[in-house]
């Protein structure tokens, strides 16, 4: 009885459920990166590396399956829709845990361009232009957080027949496009930075404050 209440309330008050959601999710990226939270093990350089190619791996099919998601729907789909929404949700749920041990028990990185790699003209064209995709990135990963948690959340606690009539269609069409394309501009700046060009260590600080210099 008491797990169909608490059910009960969720599907009543989606939106309080998602701001409640999304504010935990922002206070703990906010305080890995700030180092309030003490809750991640220390990890050597071999696994940070280690988890930066996990992340990349993790994006990867987060993103294969957000499209074939995309896919099920537009064909009518609906149990394959919600079957590969909610693989992609668990992998980003992956991702969000990796990702906050790497950066609050490791480190983060920064761009490095090495002297005589590349003409000085065309360096400066490479990095403005890595920390523009990384800037749009991280933008849009904070704003798809209360979307997707929104469009998981209606979609677990109404049936299909009921979602009709919420706003899950439309809610869940920005969800995917700010998702897919946070996720491709991450694994692009991964590629960059991993395997393009060079990286350096760099403290870890507020990602809010210093959005320019985050990097996966």
């Amino acid at each position: 009885m008491a797990a169909t209440t608490r059910s009960r309330v969720v599907k009543d008050n989606p939106k309080a459920v998602t701001v409640v959601l999304s504010l935990i999710g922002y206070a703990l990226v906010l305080g890995a990166f700030g180092g309030f939270i003490p809750l991640f093990p220390t990890l050597s350089e071999e696994t940070v590396l280690l988890f930066s190619d996990l992340i990349a791996v993790v994006n990867s099919a987060a993103l294969l399956s957000l499209l074939v998601g995309w896919y099920f729907i537009r064909d009518g789909q609906v149990s394959k829709h919600r079957a590969a929404m909610l693989f992609a949700f668990a992998l980003i749920c992956a991702f969000l845990v990796l990702y906050l041990w790497k950066v609050g028990g490791g480190f983060e990185k920064s761009i490095r361009i090495a002297d005589g790699q590349f003409l000085a003209a065309y360096a400066s064209i490479i990095r403005p232009l890595y920390l523009l995709m990384l800037a749009v990135h991280i933008l849009l990963s904070v704003v798809a957080v209360p979307v997707v948690l929104y469009a998981v959340v209606l979609g677990l606690t109404h049936t299909p027949t009921e979602l009709a009539d919420t706003a899950h269609a439309r809610v869940g069409r920005i969800a995917v496009l700010s998702w897919s394309i946070s996720l491709a501009l991450g694994i692009v700046t991964y590629l960059m930075l991993n395997h393009v060009y060079g990286w350096e260590v760099r403290e870890a600080l507020l990602l809010l404050a210093v959005p320019a210099w985050n990097s996966r």
